[in-house]
């Protein structure tokens, strides 16, 4: 695990702040989460959907502050949904802007990085700890017993450093979802898991795209899910997925991948896919119906028994 150690600038990475009084009712009806009681020392994770339910953005939200909220997402999908989010402002007193600059993201791992960090960094997963005024640290899962953290802020504790490509693959082994450019509009959340993970609060009120949202969870519509794949070719967001026996249209899309730190060559690979197709045991592919084997690969977490 030692190339599973140290600190990586998240370059892909962005953040958006939204401050006001209305800054938690405002992104409370916008989004999948319940912003409303997000108390100062949590995390979490939310989606901002279309109309038609799918999604536009992931984020990872906490809150500094009665009327402030950093929003970390994909930076490629970004200024989109900057510029979406504030098209439904209207009278709402909530500003919101582009904080990257401001809010740099790094991504720490590994027992280095928990040394480092010691007291001012949260013990429990998806907590928050502000060290200072000018520091975030967000607790994230472990992954295959690597602690992470996301860090936010200009000065990062020293580190040796982590290279992105092993970031990636933590990232896309943890199995939690973060929408990019080549897959906005992509997913229902439940598509990719976001509601397993904590991403959709169903008990909260209206948001775009909710009633469909909420059908898919309750009326047994569901027929696809995301699941872990190793693959011995690359792959990239967006990139489809095929079943031997059906050449002719795909039976699935990659969200995330990245290659093992280990130098193998082998990728890990979160696709979406239908469920009847796991079920069945169906080989599946990257990128045509003869192209790299994907190998099933544990999730993280599990699948509803009823799914499964």
């Amino acid at each position: 695990m030692s190339k599973l150690q140290g600190a990586v600038r998240l370059s892909d990475w962005g953040v958006i702040r939204a401050t006001g009084n209305d800054a938690a009712a405002f992104l409370h009806g916008q989004l999948t989460q319940d912003l409303v009681r997000l108390d100062a020392g949590a995390v979490r994770l939310a989606g901002y959907c279309s109309a038609k339910g799918r999604l536009l953005a992931s984020f990872v939200v906490w809150r500094r502050g009665p009327a402030e909220f950093l929003l970390a997402c994909s930076a490629d999908v970004l200024p989109a949904v900057l510029k979406r989010l504030k098209m439904f402002v209207l009278r709402a007193k909530c500003q919101l802007e582009d904080a990257s600059a401001e809010w740099p993201l790094w991504g720490l791992a590994g027992d280095a990085a928990a040394a480092a960090l010691g007291s001012s960094g949260p013990a429990a997963a998806w907590q928050r700890v502000a060290p200072d005024e000018a520091s975030e640290v967000l607790r994230l899962d472990d992954v295959q017993g690597v602690a992470r953290w996301l860090f936010a802020g200009a000065e990062p504790p020293e580190l040796p450093a982590l290279a992105p490509e092993a970031w990636a693959w933590l990232e896309v082994h943890s199995a939690v979802p973060r929408i990019v450019a080549a897959t906005v509009e992509q997913f229902v959340p439940q598509m990719v898991n976001l509601e397993l993970v904590g991403g959709v609060n169903f008990q909260k009120g209206c948001y775009p795209g909710q009633e469909i949202v909420a059908r898919s969870q309750y009326r047994g519509t569901l027929k696809r899910r995301a699941y872990l794949f190793d693959a011995d070719a690359p792959a990239a967001p967006g990139q489809d997925v095929y079943a031997a026996e059906d050449p002719a249209q795909p039976a699935g899309m990659v969200v995330a991948a990245a290659p093992a730190p280990d130098g193998t060559g082998t990728w890990a690979v979160l696709a979406e896919t239908k469920i009847a197709a796991l079920a069945d045991g169906v080989a599946l592919h990257l990128g045509a119906a003869d192209g790299p084997a994907l190998r099933p690969a544990a999730l993280p977490y599990a699948i509803p028994a009823a799914e499964a």
